[in-house]
């Protein structure tokens, strides 16, 4: 089963709108079996959509579209779909009773361009969209399903939800897919690829790997396929068990689970605390650990020591440090990190000082160097790591480092 997504917008095309709709739909397509071959994104001009859609004619089982059916001049969708379809526009009572009801609900008086959105091609089956005003088309030519929705995340996914993935699934429910992401840090992709040649090599061939990935987090994502989702399911969770014992060191979750999930998670199980200093990370480390709903649980506080001056008075650290080895140096942020262990009053306190560019670097502190510190009970852990140029780049991947750092602290405790 083959399935393609056509995005209409010339907001997705010059970059005001991030296309997350293709994501969204390629997500639940997969998970329904379908292997998404093609996203396509297109002006909002006849001919792109004509050409985008014979492209799809007869190549995929399914195409998916949104966007382009609003109420306003610019949105030709439905008028571009006729002409494809040989229909014409029909205004449908059930939609408009729905417009009227919304509209009404909201102290909106209807308008023209309200009762235009009630206009549907005539041929197409209407999908109603309770969760706003423009319908979805089912179409059908040959061996092809077109399916039209507007380009608003929210109703697109009530339309997928309630009409469209069901369907989908009652037609084509053959295959199945299922995907298992293993995520994994502390290596780049090149050598993990090669610790896990022999893994690879001896996968079923049920079974692939994708390696994906993000600001040093490598998500190995394993997709089996097949008719048996039972046999399937045990055939991940062997391959599952041998990454374990293949690259326990780099593991650290499954899923979409991020580092500083991870971390959340441990600190409540052994009812633990933790602190920052952040120098380079200027307050990332902080950021991350607080975007996990019910982090106030185990974070106490944060200080952003961009400069000396509040390395030395706020968390202690000796001023004759920066004299003899510098402000990036294992020595300073070790000191910060006991500072800020001691200031906040927690378990756990990490600490950064580094370099994040473009700027600034030099011989022997190069653009890109970061020192991290974990600072607990038992003393102090230090690493030294030397990354790129980008600036933006390293910030995140020294609070990534970090992360990781305070993470095996955590468990080795």
């Amino acid at each position: 089963m083959k399935a393609f997504i056509i995005t209409i917008g010339d907001e997705l095309l010059i970059g005001q709108t991030v296309d997350t709709n293709s994501a969204w739909m390629g997500a639940e397509l997969s998970a329904l079996g379908f292997d998404v071959a093609r996203i396509t994104s297109v002006h909002d001009r006849r001919d792109d959509i004509i050409y985008a859609l014979d492209e799809a004619q007869g190549k995929a089982d399914a195409v998916l579209i949104t966007g382009g059916l609003g109420p306003t001049s610019d949105d030709i969708t439905k008028h571009t779909l006729c002409e494809y379809f040989d229909t014409k526009l029909v205004s449908d009572p059930v939609v408009l009773e729905m417009i009227e009801n919304l509209t009404g609900r909201r102290g909106m008086p209807m308008n023209d361009n309200n009762r235009r959105q009630a206009e549907v091609p005539e041929s197409c089956r209407v999908l109603t969209n309770a969760a706003g005003t423009a319908p979805g088309m089912w179409f059908e030519k040959d061996d092809t399903i077109f399916i039209s929705m507007p380009g608003v995340p929210n109703e697109m996914k009530y339309l997928m939800k309630e009409h469209v993935l069901p369907e989908l699934y009652k037609r084509f429910r053959s295959q199945v897919i299922i995907h298992k992401n293993i995520m994994t840090y502390g290596t780049f992709e090149a050598k993990l690829a090669e610790i896990l040649t022999d893994f690879e090599s001896g996968l079923p061939s049920e079974i692939k790997l994708a390696y994906l990935p993000s600001s040093g987090v490598i998500k190995l994502r394993l997709t089996a396929t097949g008719t048996s989702e039972s046999e399937l399911s045990d055939l991940i969770s062997k391959q599952v068990t041998k990454l374990y014992e293949t690259i326990p060191e780099f593991i650290y979750g499954e899923d979409e689970v991020s580092l500083e999930m991870v971390i959340g998670k441990l600190l409540k199980e052994k009812n633990k605390t933790v602190s920052a200093a952040e120098s380079c990370t200027g307050g990332e480390i902080a950021h991350l650990i607080t975007s996990i709903a019910g982090s106030s649980e185990y974070f106490n506080g944060s200080v952003v020591a961009y400069s000396n001056i509040v390395k030395k008075r706020i968390l202690g650290v000796h001023g004759a440090l920066f004299e003899e080895y510098g402000a990036v140096s294992e020595e300073v942020v070790r000191e910060m990190a006991i500072g800020a262990r001691k200031l906040f009053g927690t378990d756990y306190s990490v600490a950064t000082s580094g370099i994040a560019g473009p700027g600034g670097g030099t011989e022997t502190k190069p653009v890109g160097i970061v020192w991290i510190a974990v600072a607990s009970a038992k003393g102090v852990v230090s690493e030294k790591h030397v990354f790129g140029t980008d600036r933006l780049t390293n910030i995140k991947r020294f609070s990534l480092r970090a992360l990781n750092l305070l993470r095996k602290q955590i468990i080795s405790e």
